[in-house]
């Protein structure tokens, strides 16, 4: 029973704040006559009405399937690249002008010289949302590749593991705290660059149809195309959540241990 109650108490703080929100919205707007902010109502008739058939797939599908391919090869190369940076001081050293001055291009203005290169198909919608996903990755492998025990390194060094064992039993589970952290932080950002890359010359997607909806004034479609997003981004962060739970459970146990102590 204290479990349930736990759990029961856990959700009404969750769900506290977005239900509030969501009432007051439904009653601030429930006999709004602007054109430009339509009762919530309307949104949700829409919504329902858009998004939750068939057809719908044809712009969400394309989408989730750039932002997933973008957003693993920059988790993957963010990693691969980082944990060698993150060990060698003096390719650190090298390599930081280029990572610094490529860190501060922000990825929507290579849109044009993307097109230029590969076109307008999904290679480059893909690129935009990797060139902008890398970064957080990259940059906490390195923080976290570098702040590991050196006392444990000097043993393990001392017992002459292997590189491998090394990068597997020690380097990426020491660093992998500060990894997911960079993980999480790209998350948000390959949801922002899958819409943004998909407002240039698409055929497809949920940025395209918001343009249209935008440029055809259907407001409340185009309402509910940005809840749309908003749930997407809720039900990938569930889902990053359960995968870094299930990953790092080590991890939180071991501060749970140490804040009870």
């Amino acid at each position: 029973m204290s479990g349930a109650a736990a759990l029961a108490r856990r959700a009404a703080v969750v769900l506290a704040l977005p239900l509030a929100l969501f009432a007051a919205w439904w009653l601030s707007s429930a006999g709004s006559q602007s054109f430009y902010f339509p009762p919530l109502r309307t949104i949700l008739q829409t919504f329902v009405r858009l998004w939750l058939s068939p057809d719908a797939m044809a712009n969400v599908v394309p989408s989730l399937v750039r932002f997933a391919i973008g957003y693993l090869a920059s988790a993957l190369l963010g990693i691969a690249c980082g944990i060698p940076i993150g060990a060698s001081r003096n390719l650190r050293m090298t390599l930081e002008p280029v990572l610094e001055f490529l860190r501060a291009i922000p990825p929507p203005v290579l849109v044009p010289v993307l097109i230029l290169f590969v076109g307008i198909g999904d290679e480059m919608k893909t690129l935009v949302i990797i060139f902008g996903c890398i970064w957080p990755v990259l940059l906490n492998t390195v923080a976290g590749v570098r702040a590991l025990d050196e006392v444990l390194a000097e043993t393990v060094r001392s017992y002459r593991i292997g590189k491998s064992a090394r990068l597997w039993h020690f380097v990426l589970p020491g660093a992998s705290p500060q990894i997911f952290a960079g993980l999480r932080q790209s998350l948000s950002i390959g949801i922002i660059l899958m819409v943004v890359s998909e407002m240039f010359a698409a055929s497809n997607g949920i940025g395209f149809s918001l343009v249209q909806y935008q440029r055809t004034f259907a407001i409340p479609e185009m309402w509910s195309g940005i809840i749309l997003l908003g749930l997407i981004g809720i039900a990938l962060s569930f889902i990053f959540r359960v995968i870094e739970s299930w990953l790092l459970g080590w991890y939180h146990g071991l501060r749970r241990t140490q804040r009870a102590a």
